[in-house]
């Protein structure tokens, strides 16, 4: 059954294109470079996200460019978003954020169009790879979330009702990310600043998609959770200088054998189509100390996993932020989150589930 989202939330649209099922739908110059389709969404753009999944042996990368596109023709140049590559060994992962012209600006892992006329997108991934090496980059997937202007009725303040969620709390294991607070400071200052990689781990956790233990072995001292060292340093952007690039976590969450992008979603009630299919979802949001009850902190941009719902309703949530794992689950009022999670971000979640568990039928105005 489609959901219906309320009227308040601004125009949000998705689109996929998963390699090599999709290959013929973009063309492929004599660069290995694959570009997409323009995506028409059906009204005007304010920001689009791009997210990935891929393949980069030792010393390869892929870079990933957007460009706004109008009618039949492009509307913008074309903007570098990411220089991406698994290992950090040998290749500087980095977003490039300073890039501004009449028509549109990057603010890290975000296109934001700011002067001309867009009604659509396209993408296009270049793989790359060091003189002699062998193997180069595999594309498995890209997509991008394009949203509208943000409505002068905002609607932060209505509450979605309850849907298909009611009672459901998925068994997503529970990670702390201030176990490092003060350790690993050359990845984006240590586990404070850890939330979006723990949220990654935990989620990873619960579909049993977690890199084996040899694969962060090099972490010394391997402290009470190494794997989260592990994502924290395959997630840092150097530019940025911390782990919470969007697209870099979901990108890292598809090296492990899942189907991973980044969206928005218009309201819990969409989001509680997720947790009804048994998909947890990680999102970000931003508020002040107390402003939901139960969060006692203050962030400009925060990642949680939402986990589940009570039996009337409210968003029961693994917190990261936490001094140990026992306080990591967290029961707050549905109508304070949500509205912080719209406000603070639009209504960003990943989505990370294996290719065989099916995702909910999306709204008529498709958001994944």
């Amino acid at each position: 059954m489609s959901i219906t989202a309320p009227p308040t939330r601004r125009d949000i649209a998705y689109r996929g294109f998963h390699l090599p099922a999709d290959s013929a739908a973009g063309t492929v110059d004599e660069r290995g470079r694959w570009t997409s389709p323009p995506v028409p969404v059906g009204f005007a753009v304010a920001e689009v996200v791009p997210s990935w999944t891929a393949e980069t042996p030792d010393g390869c990368w892929i870079e990933v460019e957007l460009r706004g596109w109008h009618g039949d023709a492009p509307s913008t140049d074309w903007y570098l978003l990411a220089r991406w590559a698994a290992d950090d060994r040998t290749v500087r992962r980095t977003s490039l954020p300073d890039q501004r012209d009449g028509d549109a600006r990057v603010d890290t892992d975000t296109l934001i169009v700011t002067g001309a006329t867009v009604t659509g997108w396209q993408a296009r991934v270049t793989p790359c790879r060091p003189a002699g090496s062998p193997t180069g980059p595999v594309l498995r997937s890209i997509g991008a979330v394009a949203t509208g202007p943000t409505p002068a009725d905002r609607g932060y303040d209505q509450e979605s009702a309850p849907a298909t969620a009611r009672g459901i709390v998925l068994d997503v294991p529970r990670y702390s990310q201030r176990l490092y607070a003060d350790e690993h400071r050359q990845w984006g200052g240590g586990g404070d600043s850890w939330c979006s990689p723990t949220c990654v781990s935990m989620v990873l956790a619960f579909w049993g998609a977690e890199p084996p233990p040899e694969r962060y072995a090099w972490v010394r001292p391997p402290g009470p959770r190494p794997v989260v060292v592990h994502a924290a340093r395959h997630c840092y952007d150097h530019a940025y200088a911390g782990a919470g690039n969007w697209p870099f976590n979901t990108a890292y969450a598809g090296l492990h054998g899942v189907d991973a992008f980044v969206t928005r979603l218009r309201s819990l009630a969409e989001a509680e189509a997720f947790v009804a299919a048994g998909i947890p979802l990680i999102v970000s949001a931003a508020f002040r100390a107390d402003e939901v009850p139960g969060l006692a902190y203050d962030t400009r941009g925060h990642l949680m996993v939402l986990v589940g719902f009570t039996a009337d309703g409210d968003p029961v949530l693994n917190d990261p932020y936490a001094p140990d794992d026992d306080a990591v689950r967290r029961t707050v009022p549905r109508r304070g989150f949500e509205a912080v999670w719209q406000r603070g971000s639009g209504g960003v979640a990943y989505v990370l589930r294996p290719a065989s568990v099916p995702l909910p039928p999306p709204p008529a105005q498709a958001n994944w």
